[in-house]
């Protein structure tokens, strides 16, 4: 079985968020960045684990960036991953990058694609089903467990009010999240082994921009904490009344 995992590059959680020309630009000075966590700790694991129960099983990783992705793709590669792809494109726009992921998609032939369910920095959550439209194969979202016996994938997914449980005998892109597998660290013998796994770079594909940033907008700053004395009742409903109300 050869499996795709997407990976995506996305500023730590922990980073300062500000923006440059006109607020329309994210200002990546001095931003740490990592691989996406949902394509990390859900998809890229839950991939390794299914090559630990069948070491005929491939992995590729593929990331849509510039060179300063590579970091990222190594660190994907010393989790597990055999080999990379990296299109050299820079785009926020979803419809480009799932076009490029589907030309690869079409020339590699996998049998399974996995994706986080979303990034974390636009949170779009669009990429995956897009993809699977361009390869006009099936699409599961926010799932939550996944097994493959044979070819049939056995797949649950959260859906309004509750959990569904499906089976699918082709090609799937499936969209992780937790509860699909647990996070790992990578180990020395891996991050050496990274060192020396191919790295192939290919150049983007033609495909339409569909969306671009007219600018970007923090939110408001939070309001200051009131503490009210435990025996003060009138004071906290004088302020929920005039205050949280309005929140």
């Amino acid at each position: 079985m050869k499996i795709l995992v997407c990976i995506s590059k996305t500023p730590d959680t922990t980073a300062k968020i500000a923006f440059t020309d006109g607020a329309k630009k994210f200002d990546e000075a001095g931003v740490q960045w990592i691989i996406n966590p949902y394509d990390e700790w859900y998809a890229l694991v839950r991939a390794i684990e299914l090559k630990e129960k069948d070491p005929s099983v491939i992995i590729h990783l593929l990331t849509v960036g510039l060179a300063d992705a590579e970091p990222i793709i190594r660190k994907a590669l010393a989790l597990g991953g055999d080999e990379a792809i990296r299109v050299n494109a820079d785009s926020s726009d979803s419809y480009y990058v799932a076009a490029q992921i589907a030309a690869v998609a079409n020339t590699e032939k996998y049998d399974l694609i996995f994706t986080g369910k979303e990034t974390i920095d636009y949170n779009g959550a669009s990429v995956g089903g897009m993809l699977a439209a361009i390869l006009d194969t099936p699409y599961l979202s926010l799932v939550t467990s996944y097994s493959i016996e044979g070819n049939t994938s056995t797949i649950t997914r959260e859906i309004e009010g509750g959990e569904e449980v499906l089976t699918v005998n082709s090609t799937v892109v499936v969209s992780c999240q937790k509860g699909v597998a647990e996070q790992r660290i990578p180990n020395m013998r891996g991050i050496m082994a990274a060192r020396t796994k191919p790295l192939k770079v290919l150049e983007p594909s033609t495909a339409d921009t569909l969306t671009s940033i007219e600018s970007f907008e923090l939110p408001a700053p939070k309001a200051g904490v009131k503490l009210v004395s435990a025996d003060n009742v009138e004071e906290l409903v004088k302020l929920l009344h005039e205050e949280a109300k309005a929140i």
